[in-house]
């Protein structure tokens, strides 16, 4: 093992003890979001077509005279992306915890990202 390799690994391993929980989270869910074929969340921009994959944070039903909605906070590691379906009350499994991959394209609501009716597969309970 050369001295570069070494020095790398210790670095890792004190960047590790040292970490907060949050930030231990969010390097793993980075690393999970990775191997889904997520793109990570602080990378989309708007109009974009992508494909997100995280942990659902929050979920809220947003009831309106004309049209509810469904929102759901995916996070990432890396950013949030909140997700919204139109017309929408409750999604069996769309709860927070719950893991998923979501695909569709990026609007910018504020200074927020969303994705509206994203096509979403659901990653089973851990």
């Amino acid at each position: 093992m050369s001295t570069d390799e070494r020095r790398g690994s210790l670095r890792r391993v004190l960047r590790r003890l040292t970490a907060t929980e949050a930030e231990i989270e969010a390097q793993e869910l980075r690393r999970e979001s990775a191997e889904h074929g997520g793109m990570p969340a602080r990378q989309c921009c708007r109009g974009q077509l992508v494909a997100v994959s995280g942990r659902l944070r929050t979920v809220v039903y947003t009831p309106r005279t004309n049209q509810p909605t469904l929102e759901a906070d995916l996070y990432d590691g890396s950013d949030v992306v909140t997700l919204v379906w139109l017309g929408r009350r409750h999604i069996a499994g769309i709860e927070p915890g719950r893991h998923l991959t979501a695909r569709g394209r990026v609007a910018v609501r504020g200074d927020r990202k969303a994705i509206y009716n994203p096509y979403y597969e659901l990653e089973p309970p851990k």
